[in-house]
């Protein structure tokens, strides 16, 4: 015999959650023939419908240990080995460009220069800037 409705509608009514309604397993025709709110509050009144006490959580524990300066865990800064990996990636494929000689030394020193200033942000970004300054010559 299915009740889910049934309690739903006692979860609705008792404003309780769904794990403390306990239905009497004697009583299971009384229950399944309830239609409204009020054949609920009935139902709990006489004892069919039981509503379980809150069950609560485990009491929060004083710390063993005490927080010094080696045990507290701080976030790193990695703002210097981004910029070493997105740099070297960079210088790197910039050297390739200019051994195959598809871009002249001046781009070269210009596109360097903005390398050191952080101007890209990513692979991607420098080689549209490469093409916009292929586009203007």
């Amino acid at each position: 015999m299915k009740l889910d409705k049934k309690k739903e509608l006692a979860v609705r009514t008792l404003k309780v959650g769904k794990a403390r309604i306990v239905f009497n397993i004697n009583r299971l025709d009384e229950i399944k023939e309830a239609i409204t709110k009020q054949d609920i509050r009935d139902l709990v009144s006489s004892g069919a419908i039981k509503v379980n006490e809150i069950k609560g959580r485990k009491t929060k524990r004083k710390r063993k240990t005490r927080r010094r300066i080696g045990s507290v865990k701080i976030k790193v800064n990695t703002r210097k080995r981004d910029y070493m990996t997105i740099t070297r990636k960079l210088r790197s494929y910039l050297l390739d460009l200019k051994k195959r000689n598809a871009i002249p030394a001046d781009v070269y020193k210009q596109m360097r220069k903005e390398i050191r200033l952080s101007s890209f942000k990513s692979l991607a970004q420098m080689k549209d800037r490469i093409a916009k300054i292929r586009r203007e010559n």
